[in-house]
């Protein structure tokens, strides 16, 4: 059974509406095991049976049974009663934008209350609702009871089966659409993405230069220094400044200026390369690269070309080890 939290009841400022709602759920259970035992009574069979059984039960319960929508309407004012009051108490405390939300918003209490076939069992509803309410404000927990924990446990596996099935089936018809040539990316290509190509250069000009400033500058001694450590380490190794190191009293005061001078220039161009891009200047040469990528393009006619096919089959690949990976069910593991 689900417990109740005392000391969350006490210190609630609803503590009145909560006892009201403790009293609803009680009516309610009772009022809806009556309806179910007077349907059950409607029925020859069982009636049958408890004149059979229970005659003396069976004989007090037929007048009431032929009666039961009057009875049935003592707990209809009940409801009505507390229906009201709580929708005179919405208005004043203004839960709602407009004063006529409220019985909107608890249609199913209304028609629960229609004392006639099947409307009756819409006060199962107005049951989940008081539950759920009481559950919200932490009065309740009925989340370690076996009838919540067996309907979750069942209603997230159906979930996970509908889930796979539709992403299975939208990455089967994505791969259909692949092998047999579809001209959906040279009309992103041509119809959304070329007629903003300004735009895009624009703010990948601004994201390269954000990138540049935050990532190069701070840490432009660093960068010198190891750009000179990784010239002096290639430059002893090349085979070529050994030999003129080895000429006597020249030898050394010229690799070692030929290593000063390769690492300077070195430096300077990778540092006038990061602050070309850091500063507004990449705006020409972002466009470059956006124009080469962005041309406009037919749709294939007779086919992808050999690379595009083997493209394709890399999409398709990755698309089948998706595929497997739904095809493993965790509520099976789980069971």
């Amino acid at each position: 059974m689900f417990t109740i939290n005392r000391e969350n009841l006490r210190r609630s400022h609803q503590l009145f509406w909560f006892i009201v709602d403790f009293l609803m759920l009680g009516l309610l259970f009772l009022n809806i095991l009556w309806i179910i035992f007077d349907s059950l009574y409607a029925v020859d069979v069982v009636r049958d049976m408890l004149f059979q059984y229970a005659q003396p039960f069976a004989e007090f319960y037929r007048p009431i049974h032929r009666n039961f929508i009057f009875y049935d309407l003592v707990f209809v004012w009940i409801f009505l009663t507390e229906f009201v009051i709580r929708w005179v108490y919405a208005i004043h405390s203004k839960l709602y934008g407009r004063w006529y939300f409220y019985p909107f918003l608890h249609w199913y209490d209304l028609l629960g209350c229609i004392p006639i076939g099947s409307y009756r069992f819409l006060r199962v509803l107005r049951v989940i609702s008081i539950v759920y309410r009481l559950h919200k404000y932490q009065v309740i927990d009925f989340t370690q009871t076996r009838v919540y924990q067996f309907l979750r446990f069942y209603y997230e596996a159906f979930m996970e089966e509908l889930s796979d099935r539709i992403v299975i089936k939208v990455l089967s018809g994505a791969q259909a659409e692949m092998t047999h040539g579809s001209p959906l990316i040279h009309r992103i290509q041509n119809e959304i993405l070329l007629p903003r190509r300004d735009l895009l250069t624009q703010w990948l000009s601004e994201k390269v230069a954000e990138t540049a400033q935050t990532g190069y500058i701070p840490n432009r001694g660093a960068l010198r220094h190891y750009l000179e450590n990784c010239v002096d380490h290639a430059l002893t190794q090349n085979v070529e400044l050994s030999r003129l190191r080895q000429v006597p009293m020249l030898g050394p005061q010229i690799t070692e200026t030929l290593e000063a001078a390769v690492g300077d220039i070195v430096a300077e161009v990778i540092h006038r390369i990061l602050d070309d891009l850091a500063s507004a200047r990449n705006h020409a040469f972002i466009e470059d690269i956006v124009g080469t990528f962005l041309q406009e393009t037919e749709a294939p006619g007779e086919g992808p070309s050999e690379s595009e096919r083997q493209i394709i089959q890399v999409v398709n690949e990755i698309i089948e080890a998706l595929k497997k990976q739904l095809a493993i069910k965790r509520w099976r593991q789980e069971l």
